[in-house]
């Protein structure tokens, strides 16, 4: 009889064995397919893929067509997708001081060794239900784009679509603020509806916002944020073996971010020979700009939980 229950014991032990040999996970982007934002996820999911065969695997499932924009923070967090490519701006619902993420003028990897991501991903995990899992988009900065010129920081009369990113920075400039999808954009601008944008360095020609955009704004201002989230229970049921091809695959992806320095040059002659004009500010204008942009984002965070903002500027602007 103990010979049989042993027996019996080996087996259901190898049949879990078996069943958590493979794990799949659905992924989603926020972005559409193939897109600047994307493709570190896509990249990441092939990365998964390769290595973890046997372990992990991800079915990429899409972008906005499967899960609407602003309903994807809402989709990982309640389990409906298990792996999410998302930014800040489109879930601040869920994490009010998410924001702060974006005004880093340090790298991932700095965050990384300084504490700043364990502190991130505890509030993902206490505020959303997530995993903090990996951030892209470093040394991309944010730009304002226009279809007319301007030659001061004064931004009254005009329109501008934001998204939370900018928001504060650009309503202390004196805009009119619009929030609408990135899918929306293009017709708002050939309507009239709004006088610009604010936007990454890259990104603009894949979504073919040039065709509408006469300038961009130089400097640059901010740190693009866009990360990749784990449904925590999901996450909490994976293997150990699962969660490190995971986490080698995202800090993978991380490294890759340092592309972003010739990119960035790549993107802006595009724009130029595209007709984008420059609008580059002068040493002071441009001091104004950027001061203006940490202190009303700053602020912002801070407005929502004072605590919050102190424990994480620090780390993320050393």
């Amino acid at each position: 009889m103990k010979q049989f229950a042993m027996a019996a014991s080996l087996i259901a032990l190898a049949a879990t064995g078996a069943t958590a040999e493979e794990v799949t996970l659905k992924g989603v982007t926020a972005f559409a397919g193939g897109t600047t934002f994307s493709r570190p996820f896509e990249a990441f999911v092939e990365r998964v893929n390769e290595t973890g065969k046997g372990v992990v695997q991800i079915n990429y499932v899409g972008g906005p067509e499967a899960v609407p924009t602003f309903e994807l923070g809402n989709a990982v967090s309640n389990g409906i997708v298990d792996i999410a490519n998302n930014t800040t701006a489109f879930y601040t619902n869920l994490l009010p001081t998410g924001d702060a993420l974006h005004l880093a003028t340090n790298t991932i990897q700095d965050q990384r060794a300084n504490g700043c991501y364990d502190k991130i991903d505890a509030l993902h995990q206490e505020q959303m239900n997530v995993k903090y899992l990996a951030r892209t988009g470093d040394h991309i900065q944010f730009h304002l784009y226009l279809t007319k010129p301007i030659d001061t920081t004064d931004l009254s009369g005009l329109t501008i679509r934001v998204t939370p990113v900018y928001r504060a920075m650009f309503e202390k400039l004196g805009a009119t603020l619009v929030r609408t999808a990135p899918g929306e954009v293009y017709t708002a601008l050939e309507r009239g509806a709004i006088d610009g944008y604010g936007w990454p360095v890259q990104g603009v020609m894949d979504l073919g916002w040039d065709e509408q955009t006469k300038y961009r704004v130089d400097p640059g201002f901010y740190q693009v944020d866009v990360n990749f989230l784990v449904n925590l229970d999901k996450w909490n049921e994976l293997s150990d073996e699962a969660k490190k091809v995971l986490e080698d695959a995202a800090e993978w992806t991380e490294a890759r971010s340092a592309e972003n320095l010739s990119i960035n040059e790549a993107e802006a002659a595009k724009q130029a020979e595209a007709g984008i004009e420059v609008i580059a500010f002068d040493a002071d204008t441009s001091k104004s700009w950027l001061d203006t942009a940490q202190t009303a984002g700053w602020e912002a965070v801070a407005a929502i939980d004072e605590k919050i903002a102190a424990d994480l500027k620090p780390c993320l602007t050393e």
